[in-house]
């Protein structure tokens, strides 16, 4: 693979993250992500797999080193397994760092072992409580013991997992500790998510849902002495050590801190809509020069035009009760 020069922004940021969304589809339809009855795209739309492969390989040639496969559910995509094992002759020749991937864990106990053939090393899985019936009630479709078994097959196969929560007032703010000490058994790293103001959910008000993570941090300092730690694993994640249990905990606060100033890493769709920011509606169109030629150069060009346009921030603030910044579009459209 002819190896091009690095994507820089206008900012001097070289991306070397790209996050892809495999299918809007999901298995669970958790109340902060989903409607419940969702209209999911025709899959006329969506990518083939072969596209796929195209993008993130014209992207690995200029400089990406990490991809996340991301969803909706990225193991509902139908023959997923064979992007995945794509992907895994990038890592051979070392132009491809990490392969990864984020899951509600539903369908690991399926794909773990194949997941570590391809060289998938960890993954994150996204567990909001340990409760049953809670557990129920926020993914609507959910089963927590399949996931559970999902995590320890995961475990099982060699994958490091990292548990996300997303932090909701009033729901999980009581499992705060039981979460830090199950994954403190477990092995496995935490982090916080503060939930956004991402498409409309219904009758689900994300205002009633916010739980300010600097509140979440003030609880945990009631009983453990918190270490702030430098290190960044390539996303927006802040990481403390709890010095009582050795364990790490990561704070991603899109809205009372704004990561934007290392952002390197760009969201593409399963569509083949390129985002530059979470946070912005801005997009680039990659489908189209995909599907003009059947060589890569005019996408290479598109992509290099889209990262040209690259902003420096995007705006979320909850204090205004008109969400600024408020983007229509669901999160599993995007890919989280």
């Amino acid at each position: 693979m002819e190896n091009l020069a690095p994507l820089v922004d206008p900012f001097a940021r070289a991306i070397s993250y790209l996050r892809v969304s495999v299918t809007d589809r999901c298995d669970f339809r958790c109340t902060y992500c989903m409607t419940e009855h969702m209209t999911f795209l025709p899959k006329a739309d969506l990518l083939t797999l072969e596209e796929l492969d195209r993008l993130c390989s014209a992207f690995v040639a200029s400089g990406v080193q990490k991809l996340r496969i991301t969803g909706g559910e990225p193991l509902v995509r139908k023959g997923i397994m064979t992007l995945f094992r794509a992907m895994s002759r990038h890592l051979q020749t070392g132009a491809l760092k990490e392969l990864t991937l984020t899951t509600n864990g539903s369908q690991l106990a399926k794909y773990a072992a194949e997941l570590a053939e391809c060289g998938v090393k960890r993954v994150n899985v996204s567990l909001d409580t340990l409760d049953t019936a809670k557990f129920a009630e926020i993914t609507r479709w959910g089963r927590l013991p399949q996931v559970l078994d999902g995590i320890r097959a995961a475990q099982e196969a060699g994958l490091r997992v990292k548990i996300n929560a997303v932090a909701l007032k009033g729901f999980n703010e009581d499992e705060l500790f039981p979460l830090i000490d199950w994954c403190g058994e477990q092995g496995h790293d935490l982090t916080f998510i503060e939930v956004m103001p991402m498409g409309e959910m219904g009758d689900v008000h994300r205002l009633d849902q916010y739980w300010s993570l600097k509140d979440l941090r003030a609880r945990l300092e009631s009983r453990f002495t918190l270490t702030d730690l430098a290190e960044r694993t390539g996303g927006p994640a802040r990481y403390v050590r709890l010095n009582q249990t050795g364990q790490k905990v990561g704070f991603i606060t899109p809205l009372t801190h704004n990561f934007c100033e290392s952002c390197n890493r760009v969201r593409l769709t399963c569509t083949g809509e390129l985002y530059m920011c979470l946070g912005q509606e801005d997009m680039a169109d990659l489908r189209a020069p995909l599907r003009a030629s059947p060589d890569d150069a005019l996408l290479h060009e598109a992509i290099r035009a889209a990262i040209s346009r690259k902003p420096k921030g995007h705006d979320f603030d909850y204090s205004r009760q008109k969400v600024a910044g408020q983007t229509t579009r669901h999160m599993s459209h995007t890919g989280g």
